[in-house]
C-alpha cells in the first residue's frame, strides 16, 4: 500500500506539472475576432514580443474567405508582403480572388487552414524572426503566389529562393522618411520564379514539378537588409523540419503563459484569462538583430548591448499592460523603457506611439510620462532616467499637445501655459489654428485633462532627479484640470478662450464625430472621470465623496443622449456600453475601480464581476471594443486575478474581485504571488476579509512593495457585501496631488 501511494502521488504530482505547462492550449486565438463596430483582434501566431506576426487576412472570424498571408504585420498598416498558395495556372483576377476555407485550427505557436475548392492545406509556424510555411497540394501541382504592394523589389538567386523588400512611408511631421522590411526566403523543392511588375511593386509565381505534393518556404525578415534576413533565417530556421519549429514555438508560450497559473473558476473563464494574457505579448516588438537594429527614428542602423523594442500605442497601454508587463518581466520592461530614451536622442522627441515606421502621431498628452514616472515608482531603474525625463520634459514645455501632431507648440499651446486650459470653440465656430486636425480637433477638454495628469507624473520624476524647481511647475500644472469643472453643473465642460463655458454643450453628445471638439473617442460622461492623479480633488469638485458616489453610480444608470445607433454613429469608440460607461475604450478602464476609493468597494467588486461576465466571454464577440495590442486585455488580466492599478506612477493595486479560488505569479527574481479566494463562486464575489502575508488587513489596497518580493493574499468570499470592509477614510487609497509615491512604506514593517 505505501509503494501505491507513492506511485499515486508521484502521478498526481506529474500531472499537475504538465497540467501546469499546458496554459497555452486554453489560449483561444479567435475570441473577439468580430467586431463591436471597429477593429476585430485578429488570430495572431507569433512569439512573444517577436517581429513575425501571422494572420489570415481577412474581414473578421466570421469571412469564410481568405485574401493571402502576411510574411509579417505592421501595427496599423496591416501585412507586409502577401503569400498565396494556388492550384491551377494563375492570371491578373487570381491576384485579387479570395479563397473560402475550412478546418482552421488557430494556436499562439501554429496556424492550419484548408481551402475548400483546392483542399490546399496552409501551415504556419514562427520564430523571432523568421516563418515557415508548409503547403499540401492535393492535386501534384503546385503554385504559389508573392507579391510586395506598397512599392519594392524581388530578386532570385536561381537556387530555390527569393529575396526582395518592401517600403514603409512614414508620412509624420517629425521622422519622415522610407522604412524597408526585406525578406529572404527559400523552398523545399526546385521551383520556377516569374516575376511581373505592378504599379504598386513585384508579383511573383513561383511553380514547382508536377507531383510535388508538399512544398514548403521558410523565410527570414530583416529591417536591415537582405543578407541580414538571410542570417536570421540560417540561425533560426537551419533545416527543413516543420515540427521542430511548431514544438519550439509552442514550449515558448507555455514557458510565457505559465508564469501565471489559475485554478478554479470555469474553463470559459480560462480560456479568457489565457487568451488576454496571450494578447498582452503582441506588442512591443524586439527588433534587434544580431546586437544591431533599425531605427525609423533617425533612419540609420544602431549597434546597441541592449535590444531596441518599437511598436506601441502608449495611450492606450500605459494603463495596465505596462503595469502587468512591469510585474512580470521587469527587465524587459526596462528594455522598452531605454528603447524610448533611444527614440528620443534619435529623434530629438520623446514619441507618444513608438511604432515600426517612426513616432505614429496619435492621440493627445504625454502618455511616456505616466509609464516612465510608473517604472520608477515600482523600482525599474535599469534604464536612463535623466535622459527620459529631458524629453519629457521637452514635450511638455516646448511641443504641442494638439491631437495626432508633434513637434514645436502652437499658439494653442502658449494660451495652454498661460492660462491652464486648452481653450474651446464654439460650435459651429470655424477653426483658426492650422496645425489643428481637420478630423481631430482640439479635443480640448481630454487634452487639459491628459496635460495635467502627465504633468503630475513628469513632477514626480523630477522629484526624484531633485529637480525641485521642476517639480513643483509640473506640481502647478497638475491642477489644471480644475480649470474645466464647471462646478454648477457637475461635469468637466470646455471653455473659449475669453474664460466663458461653451453653450450649447451636451455632455453626452457635443462636438463633432467622436466629439473630438471637446473629448477623445468619448463623451464627456466618460472624462468627469479622467483625473487619475488627484481624485481627492476631483471628489471634492463633485461636491463631497458622498457626491461622487452617487454621480458614479448613476454613471453606469444614465441614458444616451440619442437612441443607441446615432450614439454608436457618433462615438463608435464608444462601445459596451452600461449607461454612460464604456466597456469598449481606455479611457474607462480604471472607472469601474473607483468605488474603492469612495468607500465603497464592494460596488467594485459587484461591478468587475458583471463586466467581466458580461463583456469578456470565450466566443467570437468576446471583446467589447479595439483591443489596442494589449491594452484592454491587460485589464481583464489584471481584474480576473482580482487588483488593478488605477494610477500609473503611484505604486500601489487597489483589489476588485478575483474569478479564481487560486492565482500564482512567478516573478522573475525567483519569488511567487500566491492569492488564496476561499469560498469563491460567480455568486460568492463580495470580499468579506482580507489578509496580506498572514496579518489581517483592513482596507483595499496594497503597495506594489509588498508583492515585488513575493506574497501571500487571502481573501474570504462572501454572497453579500460587507459594507464596513474598507469604508474608513483612514483606509482609503491615496490619490491626491500633493501625494509622494516614493514615501509609501511596505505594509509588513
Amino acid at each position: 500500500m505505501k509503494h501505491f501511494l507513492i506511485k499515486l502521488l508521484a502521478v498526481l504530482v506529474s500531472f499537475r506539472v504538465v497540467a501546469a505547462c499546458a496554459q497555452v492550449d486554453e489560449v483561444d486565438p479567435s475570441i473577439g475576432g468580430v467586431p463591436f463596430l471597429l477593429q476585430p483582434t485578429p488570430p495572431a501566431v507569433f512569439l512573444p514580443n517577436s517581429m513575425v506576426r501571422v494572420y489570415p487576412m481577412r474581414m473578421n472570424q466570421l469571412d469564410d474567405q481568405i485574401h493571402s498571408f502576411p510574411l509579417t504585420t505592421v501595427t496599423y498598416l496591416g501585412g507586409l508582403f502577401r503569400l498565396m498558395p494556388f492550384d491551377g495556372t494563375p492570371n491578373d483576377d487570381t491576384w485579387n480572388r479570395p479563397q473560402a476555407y475550412d478546418n482552421e485550427i488557430e494556436t499562439p505557436y501554429y496556424y492550419s487552414v484548408k481551402f475548400d475548392d483546392s483542399l490546399i492545406q496552409t501551415e504556419f509556424a514562427p520564430t523571432a524572426r523568421c516563418g515557415l510555411f508548409r503547403f499540401a497540394f492535393p492535386s501534384g501541382k503546385p503554385v504559389v503566389l508573392l507579391a510586395n504592394h506598397r512599392g519594392g523589389d524581388f530578386f532570385s538567386d536561381g537556387q530555390n529562393a527569393v529575396s526582395g523588400f518592401e517600403e514603409i512611408v512614414n508620412h509624420g511631421q517629425v521622422t519622415p522618411g522610407v522604412v524597408r522590411a526585406y525578406v529572404y526566403g527559400q523552398f523545399s523543392a526546385p521551383v520556377n520564379i516569374e516575376t511581373n511588375p505592378t504599379a504598386s511593386g513585384k508579383r511573383l509565381t513561383i511553380t514547382a514539378g508536377n507531383g510535388q505534393n508538399v512544398l514548403e518556404f521558410r523565410y527570414g525578415l530583416s529591417f536591415i537588409s537582405v543578407e541580414q534576413a538571410r542570417k536570421n533565417l540560417q540561425e533560426e530556421i537551419p533545416a527543413w523540419d516543420f515540427d521542430p519549429v511548431k514544438r519550439a514555438a509552442r514550449d515558448r508560450w507555455n514557458q510565457v503563459l505559465g508564469q501565471i497559473q489559475v485554478e478554479g473558476g470555469t474553463p470559459a473563464q480560462r480560456r479568457v484569462f489565457y487568451t488576454a494574457l496571450y494578447r498582452c505579448y503582441e506588442r512591443m516588438i524586439d527588433v534587434t538583430e544580431d546586437g544591431s537594429y533599425y531605427s525609423a527614428f533617425d533612419h540609420k542602423v544602431h549597434r546597441d548591448s541592449r535590444p531596441f523594442y518599437t511598436d506601441n500605442g502608449l495611450w492606450d497601454t500605459y494603463r495596465a499592460l505596462e503595469p502587468l508587463q512591469t510585474i512580470l518581466n521587469p527587465g524587459m520592461e526596462a528594455d522598452k523603457v531605454q528603447s524610448y530614451v533611444r527614440m528620443y536622442e534619435q529623434s530629438g522627441w520623446m514619441p507618444e506611439f513608438g511604432v515600426l515606421w517612426g513616432n505614429f502621431e496619435c492621440m493627445t498628452a504625454n502618455p511616456a510620462a505616466a509609464w516612465i514616472a510608473d517604472v520608477w515608482a515600482k523600482g525599474v531603474t535599469n534604464f536612463d532616467l535623466a535622459t527620459a525625463y529631458a524629453g519629457i520634459r521637452k514635450n511638455s514645455l516646448e511641443g504641442t499637445w494638439l491631437p495626432w501632431r508633434r513637434g514645436p507648440k502652437c499658439s494653442l499651446d502658449d494660451f495652454l501655459d498661460q492660462h491652464g486650459y486648452m481653450p474651446a470653440l464654439h460650435p459651429e465656430e470655424k477653426e483658426t489654428v492650422e496645425r489643428v486636425d481637420s478630423f481631430e480637433r482640439r479635443q480640448a477638454v481630454s487634452v487639459t485633462e491628459g496635460q495635467s495628469y502627465d504633468d503630475w507624473c513628469t513632477a514626480q520624476i523630477a522629484r526624484d532627479l531633485g529637480k525641485e524647481a521642476d517639480c513643483q511647475l509640473f506640481l502647478k500644472r497638475a491642477a489644471d484640470y480644475r480649470n474645466i469643472f464647471r462646478a454648477d453643473k457637475g461635469h468637466v465642460w470646455p471653455k473659449d478662450a475669453e474664460g466663458n463655458w461653451i453653450e450649447p454643450f451636451d455632455p453626452g453628445w457635443s462636438g463633432g464625430l467622436g466629439g473630438r471638439d471637446y473629448t477623445t473617442e468619448n463623451d464627456g460622461y466618460t472624462f468627469d472621470w479622467s483625473v487619475q492623479h488627484d481624485l481627492q480633488g476631483l471628489f471634492e469638485l463633485m461636491g463631497g465623496r458622498a457626491q461622487a458616489e452617487a454621480k458614479l453610480d448613476q454613471l453606469f444608470h444614465q441614458p444616451l443622449s440619442r437612441d443607441q445607433y446615432e450614439f454608436l454613429g457618433h462615438f463608435p469608440d464608444s462601445t459596451g456600453l452600461v449607461g454612460q460607461f464604456s466597456m469598449g475604450n481606455e479611457p474607462s478602464l480604471h472607472i469601474p475601480y473607483l468605488y474603492d476609493y469612495l468607500g465603497a468597494p464592494w460596488k467594485t467588486q459587484k461591478r468587475v464581476r458583471m463586466l467581466l461576465n458580461g463583456f469578456f466571454t470565450d466566443s467570437l464577440f468576446g471583446m467589447p471594443g479595439d483591443e489596442d495590442g494589449g491594452g484592454m486585455s491587460a485589464w481583464v488580466v489584471f481584474s480576473m486575478m482580482g487588483f488593478y492599478p488605477v494610477t500609473p506612477g503611484v505604486p500601489i493595486y487597489v483589489l476588485g474581485s478575483p474569478v479564481f479560488d487560486r492565482v500564482t505569479i512567478h516573478l522573475q527574481n525567483g519569488k511567487t504571488i500566491r492569492i488564496i479566494c476561499r469560498d469563491n463562486s460567480r455568486e460568492n464575489k463580495y470580499i468579506q476579509s482580507i489578509q496580506l502575508n498572514g496579518k489581517p488587513l483592513h482596507q483595499v489596497w496594497f503597495r506594489h512593495a509588498d508583492i515585488v518580493n513575493g506574497a501571500r493574499l487571502e481573501l474570504q468570499m462572501g454572497n453579500l457585501p460587507n459594507k464596513q470592509l474598507g469604508a474608513d477614510p483612514a483606509t482609503f487609497p491615496p490619490s491626491a496631488i500633493s501625494l509622494d509615491p516614493d514615501k509609501f512604506q511596505r505594509l509588513t514593517d
